[in-house]
């Protein structure tokens, strides 16, 4: 009679097979089969792996109580269960609801820590501080996309959202929630003054001038909690309040109002701004515009306008310069007339200024027909 012989190692465990069915569970040792036939085998696993991963599993989990007892960790979770799965001390996964394994018992100790995910969405701050900074481990927790980790800065504030209905507000801090059986979202908002452009705004007049403004404004949460629970998008709806105010500020005045007071667009776009934010938790701290762009055609409209204006103001400026002059013409006049010592020195001021210019004078009859005489000058 011949017989095979099969050696289950220490670190291993064996399944005896009979025609293809769970005969029994082989500890380390020496075992022969009786080899005439094929209806024995043996399949052997290492207890470094202490996953069974087999057909059998199932069955045996329903059929064998006393061998799973004896020879495996059991781990059956409900539909509203997570499992934190620990070997040797350490966690190196986590377990989703409705998970049904077996672990072989002997060289890895595997305990799995049982989660009631019914009670809370938010994952106990133990059991959070064993998930945080995973990748810096030798080994990897496997199953983290169940678990929603959220780092909430300072200055900052996290809403939670569980299944599309805001929860609460969480502090600067960390924090984990289970993504399983449930919509888990944290959406990280900024409690600092901050600033929203509304840009490139084409706005027709009063008078049907075409206008592209560009205005600027300063915001801050007063309650954030409220705001998102109010409002499904806070700074989408400033945003339009914003475009609505600056409509009205642009759409109800003419160009030339618009010109002269630049200030009537902060102001009206303020209060009204203002006015549509009370009770929604944010708040508006100024508002400023950054330029109005006109059409070209009207910009060279305008430039006309400007150096016409400005051409009229040198006009009225030389006007009374050369009204001044004419004044102290008169004055000089009356007082040379009234004085030939004056006259005579005009005149030799005049001479002086005339002989500045010339290269040569010639004088004929002494210096009387200089002053009295004829002067010839080449």
């Amino acid at each position: 009679m011949e017989f095979k012989r099969v050696i289950v190692k220490k670190n291993e465990r064996g399944i005896l097979l009979r025609n293809g069915d769970f005969e029994r569970v082989l500890r380390p040792g020496r075992y022969r089969l009786f080899a005439l036939t094929d209806r024995l085998r043996v399949e052997t696993f290492a207890l470094e792996q202490p996953a069974f991963v087999h057909g059998l599993a199932d069955y045996l989990m329903a059929m064998e109580p006393e061998v799973v007892a004896t020879e495996f960790v059991r781990v059956e979770l409900g539909e509203t269960e997570a499992g934190l799965r620990s070997e040797n001390g350490v966690l190196v996964e986590v377990m989703a609801p409705g998970t049904r394994r077996l672990y072989w018992k002997g060289l890895v100790d595997v305990q799995v820590e049982v989660i009631d995910l019914a009670l809370s969405a938010e994952v106990p701050a133990a059991v959070a501080a064993r998930l945080t900074q995973t990748q810096l481990r030798q080994r990897a927790v496997a199953g983290l996309a169940g678990v929603l980790q959220v780092q909430v800065p300072e200055h900052s504030a996290g809403m939670l959202s569980v299944d599309g209905k805001v929860e609460r507000m969480l502090g600067p801090g960390s924090y984990a929630f289970w993504k399983f059986n449930r919509n888990v979202a944290v959406e990280l908002v900024d409690l600092r003054l901050q600033a929203l452009e509304v840009s490139g705004q084409d706005i027709l007049t009063r008078d049907k001038v075409g206008l592209r403004v560009n205005l600027a404004a300063t915001w801050r949460y007063t309650d954030a909690l409220k705001a998102y629970t109010l409002l499904q998008k806070p700074a989408e709806h400033l945003y339009r309040e914003l475009q609505l105010g600056l409509r009205a500020a642009v759409g109800t005045r003419s160009l030339d109002e618009l010109l002269e007071n630049k200030t009537v667009i902060d102001e009206v776009v303020t209060a009204h701004v203002r006015g549509k934010l009370e009770g929604y938790g944010l708040a508006l701290d100024g508002v400023g515009v950054k330029d109005i762009v006109l059409p070209g055609e009207m910009k060279a409209i305008l430039a006309q306008v400007v150096e016409a204006g400005k051409a009229a103001e040198a006009n009225v400026i030389r006007r009374r310069e050369e009204t001044a002059a004419t004044r102290s013409l008169l004055n000089t006049a009356k007082v040379m007339e009234d004085n030939p010592v004056a006259l005579r020195l005009k005149e030799l001021e005049t001479l002086e200024r005339v002989a500045e210019r010339i290269d040569k004078i010639s004088v004929f009859g002494g210096l009387d027909q200089v002053l009295n005489g004829l002067v010839k000058l080449r």
